[in-house]
C-alpha cells in the first residue's frame, strides 16, 4: 500500500484545515489506519486513527472536540479534519495504515504503510 498525504499549510490560529490521505496498491477498506504527528525536537505522537469499518475511532485527548478522523471507502481515502487549530498543533502529520488488525491502534509499531508527511503550521 502507498500512501499519499495531503493538504497541510499555514494558518492562524482558530483556523481549519483538512488533511487527504491517499491509499493505492493495496486492499486499504481492510486496513485500520491512523494519523501521527511528529513537532521539531519531539517524538513522533499518535494523533487519531479510526477501524477498518469505520465504526471505532480513538483520539489524542489534547485534539479531541477539535480533530475528526474520516474515511471514504468509495475512494480509497481518510481524512483529518482538523478545527480550532493552536500554535501548538504545529508538527508534520503522517497517515499510516495497519493491516493487521481491524481496531485503531495508538502505537506506531502497529501501522506498516506511512504517508510521506504534510506540514501543518499554525501561527498565534
Amino acid at each position: 500500500v502507498q500512501l499519499q498525504a495531503s493538504g497541510g499549510g499555514l494558518v492562524q490560529a482558530g483556523g481549519s484545515l483538512r488533511l487527504t490521505c491517499a491509499a493505492s496498491g493495496g486492499i486499504f477498506s481492510n486496513y485500520a489506519v491512523g494519523w501521527f504527528r511528529q513537532a521539531p525536537g519531539k517524538e513522533r505522537e499518535f494523533v487519531a486513527a479510526i477501524s477498518w469499518s469505520g465504526g471505532s475511532t480513538r483520539y489524542l485527548d489534547s485534539i479531541k472536540g477539535r480533530f475528526t478522523i474520516l474515511r471514504e471507502y468509495a475512494k480509497n481515502t481518510m481524512y483529518l479534519q482538523m478545527n480550532n487549530l493552536k500554535p501548538e498543533d504545529t508538527a508534520v502529520y503522517y497517515c499510516a495504515a495497519d493491516p493487521r488488525t481491524s481496531i485503531p491502534s495508538a502505537g506506531a509499531t502497529a501501522y506498516d504503510f506511512w504517508g510521506q508527511g504534510t506540514q501543518v503550521t499554525v501561527s498565534s
